[in-house]
């Protein structure tokens, strides 16, 4: 009988030495499948590899199914920063910015990232960037830094703007014909140029408090807006400034023109605004949520995306005959404010930027 079972035994243990050894096929894996919905989010983009989206831990984002998946682009160089802000030149070539001066370069739609500036040392966020119509770029931040580059985002050198400032610079938007642009940042800070942002002068103070983002809506009129819903309104371009229709304290950081529709703007509290007269008032027509609205999207196919301090939010293109509709319904009478107030913190060390909970005014 011991001999039968001993040779048994040894089949069974060859056995199991055949199968650990032997060649098989490893399971395709399932699509990857990343928390976006849980991770801080400043900016999104829609280019030829599809949605990129960037955010915190210099996470950027690739989906190439309107955003049910995402994978990690491939970066030359990982950093625990946060990137602040994405800008394409066209559907393949783009830049991404963030913080310690940190710059990536893409050529292939934001599948891989170049790493062309890093500074460790001074640690001084970059908050906004474009390219001017001469194509330079020009990118601005913290402490009044602002950079240029000749090569299309390769090397970068410092620009001297007026008045020497050392507030932070928020944001750089143009008119669509390229000639008028607008920096604006804190203490009510406004930098215009009329000349394709080739020189800048400073525009007088009407303003204390923080400016986030302009927006030109054509015929010499803009759009300024920033802390605690303060909004203002320019038929000048730039030149003066009367302050819009708006009274809740919602801070706001983020706008978007529809064509032949309203300008929205969007902020705390998952707030968006309507202005439907050139910015002269506005009318809250969403509030959803805890989370800090930091980009708006709008797709080809009509569909909203949300960017913001808990992730990414896709609404459905609505069905109307309209062109590019946005798919919110006006609010009958205002919610409860939160009193909460927030603020980009965009200097302070270890601190992201991304808008954080703040009693300033």
């Amino acid at each position: 009988m011991r001999t039968p079972i001993g040779i048994v035994m040894a089949l069974i243990v060859a056995a199991a030495g055949i199968y650990a050894f032997s060649p098989r096929l490893t399971p395709e894996l399932d699509p990857t499948r990343l928390p976006i919905q849980e991770m801080v989010l400043t900016s999104v983009a829609e280019t030829e590899a599809g949605l990129v989206a960037a955010g915190e831990q210099g996470h950027i984002l690739v989906s190439k199914d309107d955003g049910e998946n995402w994978q990690s682009a491939e970066l030359s160089q990982h950093r625990n920063a946060l990137i602040t802000r994405l800008r394409f030149a066209d559907e393949r070539n783009g830049l991404a910015i963030g913080h310690e001066g940190w710059i990536l370069r893409t050529t292939d739609g934001g599948l891989n990232w170049e790493e062309v500036a890093f500074d460790n040392e001074r640690g001084e966020p970059l908050l906004d960037l474009t390219e001017l119509p001469s194509g330079r770029w020009m990118a601005i931040g913290a402490f009044g830094r602002v950079l240029g580059s000749d090569d299309s985002g390769l090397s970068w050198q410092p620009i001297e703007i007026p008045d020497n400032t050392d507030w932070h610079l928020n944001g750089i938007s143009g008119s669509a014909d390229g000639r008028h642009w607008l920096i604006v940042g804190e203490m009510g800070t406004v930098f215009r140029s009329a000349n394709g942002g080739e020189t800048w002068t400073k525009v007088p103070e009407f303003y204390e408090g923080s400016l986030y983002g302009a927006v030109s809506l054509g015929n010499e009129t803009w759009v300024a807006y920033g802390m605690r819903g303060n909004i203002f309104r320019s038929t000048d371009d730039g030149k003066t400034w009367e302050r819009s229709t708006f009274d809740i304290p919602i801070s706001l950081f983020a706008h978007r023109q529809l064509p032949d529709g309203p300008l929205l703007l969007a902020g705390q509290g998952g707030t968006i605004l309507a202005s439907h007269d050139q910015g002269r008032s506005f009318e809250v027509i969403r509030r959803q949520g805890k989370s800090t609205l930091t980009d708006l999207e709008l797709t080809p196919d009509g569909q909203w995306l949300l960017v913001s301090t808990g992730g990414l939010t896709r609404i459905p293109a609505k069905k109307s005959r309209q062109p590019n509709p946005a798919p919110f319904t006006p609010l009958n009478k205002r919610e409860p404010h939160d009193e909460q107030r927030l603020s980009y913190s965009h200097y302070a060390p270890g601190q992201s930027h991304c808008p954080t909970a703040d009693s300033g005014a």
